[in-house]
Parts: C-alpha cells; structure tokens; sequence
C-alpha cells in the first residue's frame, strides 16, 4: 500500500470523498455538456454569467420556433439537486430534462449553477440562487445584459423549482422574496420535486432505526457544520415560523413512493396547508418510483406523465 496517497478523512460515498489534504473527490455528477441546439426538440440553450465577481453563470433554454421578435413566456427558474455538494447545471442529467421541459411546456427557462459546500457554507448556496434571481430580475424593463429575457420572458408569470436539494432552495427563496421582494417580478407558483427536508423526529412511515436516520442526518450534518441542528427550518420547515409567509399563490409538492424521503414532502404539504398560508398547494405522488427517477428514466410513463403535468402548471392561467 503507498503510503504517499492522501488519507481519506470522511467517506460520504457514493457523493464524494475529502482527503487530509483538503482536497474534495466528487464521485457523482462531474460530466458536463455545452449548450446547444437540440435539433430533435427544437430547443436552444446558452450560458450566461449571472455573477461576475464569482464567475458563476446560468444555462437559460428557449424554443427555436417562437415568434423572434417578441412573444412573452412563462419563466422558470431551476435549482439543480445533488445534496448542496455535486452536480451543476451543466450536468448532462439537467441539461437533457431542462430541454425536454421547455420543449414540452413552450417557457423560457434559467438553470442555475451555485457554489457548493463543502468549500463554500451553505449560505453561499443560498446567496448565490437568491443573486441569479436579482439578476433575472434585472431584465424586467426590457433592458437588462440578456436578449433572451428581455424578449421573451413574461415577468408577471415567474416560477421556481428544483430537485431534491434545488426544491429545498425553491422554498427558502420564495420565502426570501416575500422578505425582499423582486420588482416587477410576480412569482406565481414554486414545484418542489422530492424536495430535501428532514427532521430529527420520524414522521409518517419514514424508517425509525438510528442506522439509516444517521446516514442522513450526517449529510445535513455535512453541508451544513453551523446548522441549529436536524429540525432547523433550512431543513425542517415545519419548524419555521414565516411558513405561512410564502411569497406565492400556489405551490406543487411531487413525490415519488419508494423515495426516503417522500414522507418529508407530504409533511411540507400537511403543514404549509394548516399553516394560514392563503395560497393553494397541490401533492403529486408517483407510485413504484425512487428518488429523482425522472432524471435518469426520462420516458418511462410516470416521468412522462411528471413532465406534462409540470407543463400544465406552467400554463395554467391562474
């Protein structure tokens, strides 16, 4: 064995690995593609830089066959999963389901790529989604850095979304834009996919042995070191007082029945509707499937069936 190679200092695999010289080793969600034009589906992408300070861009995606000068969409801000710590948004993964997102539901859409813990702490992660909002933002009056918003995004129809880590994200900046606001945005809605909550106490049928609720507790342990603990509102929002502040009017909760953690996503659910909030929340459930399957089982029926009713919630006029 050589002695030379650095030690391993914590093992969270299959996510990542540090070493005792600091180092990070993300064994998940390292590829990445270009933007293109995806001539099957007729959808175009391209990255822009949100924050210059920080060199942090965005991916936005638009239809290739809407009117060129000045047809308005809905706008969908998407926050990438992958535990706060892997995957960006230039991941083959997201930038396959964002195209077929925006090509099955006619939007705009801007997919955020943010700092990751464990190099940068949690707030980072926040701060850095809530600056690409301020920088969407900045488009609003037709003359901000990029053509794409300033032509087609519809302001006064917003949304929010993520997988797992990104829903979480989803629901901690809309409740960050009830606080400061977005001029001349209006958030309609927020859709938190196999959002990433947890809590110290089990809820539903969630499992009970102190083995399998350690190893998810380490993570949120992880990623974020100065957290007040497993039922801090970052992760546990029924622990939140400002639930009921949420600055949108609908919000749709999608589960998956297999996944560890769907029991978290009714309970966000049961709580947002009893917490005085005055908007209207919907749950989804697909039965037989796992975590984030939509992302790596696309065309199966039930992603399929996910990926229409995501267009329909887009659409509806409400």
């Amino acid at each position: 064995m050589d002695s030379t190679l650095p030690k391993v200092v914590k093992d969270l695999s299959p996510i990542l690995k540090i070493y005792e010289d600091g180092r990070v080793e993300r064994l998940l969600g390292n590829d990445i593609v270009p933007p293109s034009l995806d001539p099957e589906i007729n959808v175009q992408s391209k990255d822009v830089v949100y924050f210059q300070e920080a060199n942090l861009s965005s991916r936005l995606y638009l239809p290739k066959s809407i009117d060129p000068s000045d047809q308005k969409l809905p706008l969908l801000v998407y926050f990438h999963g992958g535990a706060f710590c892997i995957e960006t948004a230039f991941s083959p993964t997201y930038h396959n389901y964002l195209n077929s997102l925006v090509a099955e539901a006619k939007i705009i859409a801007v997919s955020v790529d943010y700092r990751r813990a464990p190099e940068h702490p949690l707030s980072t992660v926040y701060d850095d989604s809530w600056s690409a909002l301020q920088w969407v933002a900045s488009h609003v009056n037709g003359n901000g850095p990029e053509e794409w918003l300033n032509l087609h995004a519809d302001f006064g129809k917003v949304f929010l979304a993520g997988d797992s880590a990104g829903a979480n994200i989803s629901h901690h900046m809309a409740l960050r834009y009830d606080e400061e606001k977005l001029p001349g945005i209006i958030l309609k809605g927020i859709v938190l996919i196999h959002p990433y909550f947890w809590g110290k106490e089990p809820v539903g049928d969630e499992p009970k042995d102190p083995e399998t609720r350690s190893k998810i507790d380490a993570m949120w342990l992880f990623v974020s070191p100065t957290t007040s603990g497993l039922d801090d509102p970052l992760i546990n929002p029924a622990f939140d007082p400002k639930l009921a502040r949420l600055g949108c009017s609908r919000v749709l909760v999608i589960v998956a029945e297999k996944d560890i953690l769907k029991n978290r996503g009714w309970y966000y659910y049961e709580n947002l509707k009893k917490s005085g909030w005055q908007g209207h929340v919907e749950i989804m459930e697909a039965k037989e499937e796992e975590h984030v399957f939509h992302l790596f089982k696309p065309t199966c029926e039930n992603a399929v069936a996910m990926l229409k009713s995501l267009s329909s919630y887009f659409n509806e006029e409400k």
